[in-house]
């Protein structure tokens, strides 16, 4: 028996009897067990078993396998030849070893008959989230064909809601919420990506959990290719949360001697889902790889100009965004051999002499002497077949044996499985890099992977090809020190932690729209932290929606991520002009506040958002109070903040790096603002502005200066 504590969660895994893992218990913390009351609890948990193991509940392995009696989803699919096609691994050995804080269980377990060895890595580390991945050895002399690996975690009888992400092109992460009943649940993803409607997190909790009330657990894969997550509720009442790499037909055949690496199967829980994220951004937090500058502000190009490019338009575009406080000028799509629609050029990576007949090296050299960054976008793993690259190598295109298959924004995919491919685009981005000095790829993935065959012989390449492109991402790394990516595909479809251990953020949607905006980022954030995800000021009219919105909106919801700009900033007037340089100067200045802190949801009626950042320290919080639909009364409630210091005292003002809302909008006590003890502000709270549709307001909660006034209690 061992029990993993760190960060308020407790794991209790039984590693007895020679079997593989089994978690007794996963969730809040248990205390100090000694090992009496853990064999004690083991026994307490013990299920009554009637006529048969296999009609009862029984604590399930973590890789649960038919052998054992598991008549679920298997842990491990495959065979050799149709032999050696229900493992059971036996005489498992574990070691416990404290690294750096995590405490690590690896555990290694043969199967004799089947010949293979498999190898458990568990981790729980001091955010208190669990992660589980898993070797399989071919121990044997012939092949072993793997089908199918996923990692099981149990859910205790409560949770008996889920909650899961769906979406679309600009409008990702739609929640969505059903029983738990029985038999599986299964959101898979098989294009090569985790897609546009990816859950991210799979969550299951108590009924009508939110984001401050109802135990709630959920797990995600890190993994960037084809993958599958699952809640499972046996007839016996076992539940679990399940996740793994879905793999094609003989992707995955271990010849002798040979090992499949699973990707990290992610758990986390919480007293609500801002406990659950909080895990998540914690652990992420503490990487070494993780940003510690400040998040440059950003203009990205695409919106301003499109595929239009103008060397003299661009540098003008460059020295008005300098003007403003912008710290990283992106020149978007456009800028290579060919480019100027979406038809045609892409894989082609260098600069196009006809529309830059000096080469990008003055635009970049003038962005850097203004004090900025200067990046650029790149989609290295796609191929348009109107492409030097594609006539040349029309066996470098993906062919499941009808061809390339059908275009997708007039593209296909580029087998980067092919190593001639993989050097030849390395080698010309690299080069772009170096030559310009480049600090930033917007690293695009615009097109599914719905024909992925290797050309040599059309096997499927799915998942050798994410590996290849986690293999650039680090290489252009390696050799420019300093180089950030973003992971960017068509939007919001490749958002994993797997993408984001060789990338530095994300773009959630091609969606600017505010309106949606709001709820994009809310959801992408039961992973992703507010520095890691980009969110910039739009047009007026979204380009994606055609919906209209002022610029104080805009801004505010763009306000909390990585910031920044994608409107023609040379179009606007002079007065909209200086409210864009105020809110990028507020920004700068609340940064380290809102990519430190930790988000927090209050709980609100379907027409209203209350969400914010409170400071580790409870000393000070910024809140975003937004109104999206017409609620039939008003004030739809009062509100109330969720994660302050219940007795720390505040003031509450009204944040305006832009215009003040109307004073006929507001309640009486913005005018002069409130100072009240955290407890009162959560439990009590103020009354809410009346503010109209689509319009919000940003509220800074701060303790006074001076010693921290305390209220007393009891």
């Amino acid at each position: 028996m061992e029990h993993l504590r760190r960060g308020g969660t407790s794991v209790v895994l039984n590693l007895d009897g020679g079997r593989l893992p089994r978690i007794l218990h996963w969730g809040a913390d248990l205390g100090n067990l000694d090992e009496a009351a853990l064999l004690s609890y083991a026994g307490a948990v013990e299920p009554t078993i009637g006529d048969s193991a296999v009609t009862y509940p029984q604590p399930v392995p973590v890789v649960p396998t038919l052998a054992e009696g598991w008549l679920g989803r298997p842990g491990i699919a495959g065979s050799r030849g149709g032999r050696a096609f229900a493992p059971l691994f036996r005489e498992a050995r574990s070691t416990v070893d404290d690294v750096d804080g995590t405490v690590r269980i690896r555990t290694t377990a043969t199967d004799l008959a089947s010949e293979l060895q498999i190898d458990i890595t568990t981790e729980l580390g001091l955010s208190g989230l669990l992660r589980i991945a898993m070797e399989l050895t071919n121990t044997g002399t012939d092949d072993y064909r793997l089908d199918a690996v996923e990692v099981a975690l149990p859910l205790p009888s409560e949770a008996g809601e889920i909650l899961d992400l769906t979406g679309r092109w600009a409008l990702e992460r739609v929640p969505q919420r059903h029983p738990l009943q029985v038999g599986s649940w299964v959101r898979e993803s098989r294009g090569g990506k985790p897609g546009l409607d990816h859950t991210t997190m799979l969550t299951a909790g108590e009924p009508s959990f939110g984001f401050r009330k109802g135990r709630v657990w959920g797990v995600h894969l890190g993994w960037s290719g084809n993958q599958v997550l699952a809640a499972e509720l046996m007839p016996a009442g076992t539940r679990s949360l399940r996740a793994g790499e879905v793999l094609l037909p003989d992707e995955v055949v271990l010849a002798p001697g040979e090992t499949y690496r699973s990707p990290w199967v992610y758990g986390s829980w919480g007293e609500g889902l801002d406990e659950l994220a909080s895990r998540v951004h914690r652990h992420l937090r503490a990487r070494p790889t993780h940003p510690r500058s400040a998040r440059p502000v950003v203009l990205n190009t695409w919106e301003a100009v499109y595929f239009d490019h103008d060397p003299e338009r661009l540098t003008i575009l460059a020295e008005q965004s300098a003007a403003l406080g912008i710290e990283r000028f992106v020149v978007d799509d456009g800028w290579f051999l060919g480019r100027r629609d979406d038809t045609r050029g892409l894989g082609d990576w260098l600069v196009d002499p006809a529309v830059w007949p000096d080469g990008l090296e003055p635009l970049a050299a003038r962005v850097h002497e203004l004090g900025m960054e200067f990046g650029l976008w790149v989609e290295p793993e796609m191929v348009n077949l109107d492409s030097d690259l594609a006539r040349e190598h029309p066996e470098w295109v993906f062919d499941a044996g009808h061809g390339p298959g059908l275009p997708s924004r007039y593209q296909h995919v580029l087998d980067l499985t092919h190593e001639e491919a993989y050097a030849l685009v390395l080698e010309r981005i690299s080069a772009v890099v170096d030559r310009l000095a480049i600090d930033f790829l917007k690293w695009d993935h615009n097109r599914y992977l719905t024909d992925a065959g290797h050309s040599r012989d059309g096997r499927p390449a799915v998942r050798r090809q994410t590996q290849q492109a986690y293999r650039m991402m680090d290489e252009l790394r390696s050799r420019h020190p300093g180089l950030e990516i973003e992971s960017c595909a068509s939007g919001g479809g490749r958002i994993d932690l797997g993408v984001l251990e060789h990338t530095d953020r994300v773009w959630p949607s091609d969606c600017n729209d505010p309106h949606d905006r709001v709820d994009i980022q809310r959801w992408t954030g039961l992973l992703v932290p507010p520095e890691l995800q980009g969110t910039h000021i739009g047009a007026m009219e979204s380009h994606t929606t055609h919906r209209v919105a002022p610029l104080d909106f805009r801004a505010a919801t763009a306000f909390w991520g990585h910031f920044g700009i994608e409107l023609d900033i040379a179009s606007l007037q002079p007065e909209e002009t200086e409210a864009v340089r105020n809110w990028i100067h507020q920004h700068r200045a609340m940064r380290d506040l809102l990519h430190s802190g930790d988000v927090v949801h209050a709980d609100t009626q379907p027409a209203v958002r209350l969400e914010g950042v409170v400071a580790t320290d409870r000393r000070s919080a910024l809140f975003q109070f937004v109104v999206l639909d017409r609620p039939p009364v008003w004030p739809p409630e009062r509100l109330r903040f969720p994660g302050l210091d219940p007795d720390l005292t505040y003031r509450v003002t009204e944040f305006t790096a832009g215009a003040p809302a109307p004073r006929d909008q507001c309640a009486p006590w913005l005018a002069t603002g409130v100072t009240l003890p955290g407890r009162v502000l959560a439990e009590a709270g103020v009354e809410a502005p009346s503010l109209d549709v689509d319009r919000s307001m940003l509220l800074r909660l701060e303790v006074p200066s001076g010693p921290a006034r305390r209220t007393r209690t009891g």
